[in-house]
């Protein structure tokens, strides 16, 4: 592999930066404003254990790039679930990816460097118990470190009974941070917003709706759950989601029964008042047994705002 091309691959412009641009003025703005594409880093974990990475465009119709191996490898068919991946440069010249992943039955945090002196695959062992739970995510929120700021670390996991369990991540480690039951019917789910106050999920349940779920950061965890459709939306096994413009979120919708993707321009969630727009089949996008989103640090990122 052709470790000068992987940084193009994984799209680190807007994984480091995320979408912000520099900003323009008078006729230079408007042009810039004109010829923006929304796009997201899809990640992949393949059947043979190896780590991917492909770049899906909002064009019309969408396109995506080829998919990429990383130098990333796991076990052979033994990854089940993963939450979103982090590439951060390091000094002088290498590249840091970690995230956290589901292998059989235990959740680890995994690492590994690009162009570095050791480029294995380092796993840390976070748990067990987690051959029961069918949907993982991460939300990293940082605003800095100025006065007042706030940053967290959430983790959360919806359980094949409907619990949704939450988890807050800090010096003493994985803290307990709230149950919910009430969501058996939930397919699979997406992280569309992130503030100090809230995240919130989009999910799609088994009988076609698609929801809103906001998860307060304050206990108790009371999840405030908005219909944002009432049919259409069972056929997909993963939703992949990232910010797109001021208050929106391009999604993307993965059909693993037949192999197919489809992506979507989703505007500022509410409720069904909610637009969302089809930009049709994505090409190129293949079925495997884990997909995630690939990202920045918190710190370089802005949050994603589709609430």
């Amino acid at each position: 592999m052709d470790k000068k091309r992987l940084p193009v691959a994984l799209g680190l412009a807007s994984l480091v930066l995320g979408l912000t641009t520099i900003p323009a003025t008078g006729a230079a703005a408007k042009q810039a404003r004109a010829s923006a594409v929304c796009e997201l880093s899809l990640g992949s974990v393949s059947a043979t254990g190896v780590h991917q990475a492909q770049g899906i465009k909002a064009t019309a119709p969408p396109t995506a790039s080829a998919t990429n191996p990383t130098i990333g490898k796991f076990a052979a068919g033994k990854a089940r679930l993963s939450g979103s991946w982090t590439i951060e440069p390091q000094v002088p010249a290498s590249w840091m990816y970690t995230g956290k992943m589901v292998i059989g039955s235990t959740m680890y945090s995994a690492s590994y460097e690009l162009n570095g002196p050791d480029e294995s695959v380092h796993l840390s062992k976070i748990g067990s118990g987690w051959d029961n739970f069918t949907f993982f995510e991460e939300s990293r929120y940082d605003e800095g470190a100025g006065p007042g700021s706030v940053w967290r670390t959430h983790e959360y996991g919806l359980r094949n009974d409907g619990v949704l369990a939450r988890w807050r991540v800090g010096a003493k480690g994985w803290v307990a941070a709230g149950t919910y039951p009430g969501f058996a019917s939930v397919k699979t789910m997406a992280l569309i917003s992130q503030t100090r106050t809230y995240d919130t999920f989009l999910a799609n349940a088994r009988g076609g709706a698609l929801y809103t779920i906001r998860i307060p950061v304050a206990n108790p965890m009371k999840p405030i759950v908005k219909k944002v459709r009432a049919s259409t939306w069972q056929g997909f096994e993963t939703l992949i989601a990232e910010r797109c413009g001021q208050y929106g979120t391009l999604l993307l919708g993965i059909d693993k029964e037949t192999s197919s993707a489809y992506l979507y321009a989703v505007g500022h969630a509410n409720g069904t008042a909610t637009v969302i727009k089809g930009l049709g089949k994505v090409p190129n996008v293949h079925t495997a047994p884990v997909y995630l989103r690939w990202t920045g640090v918190a710190y370089a990122n802005p949050p994603l705002n589709g609430e």
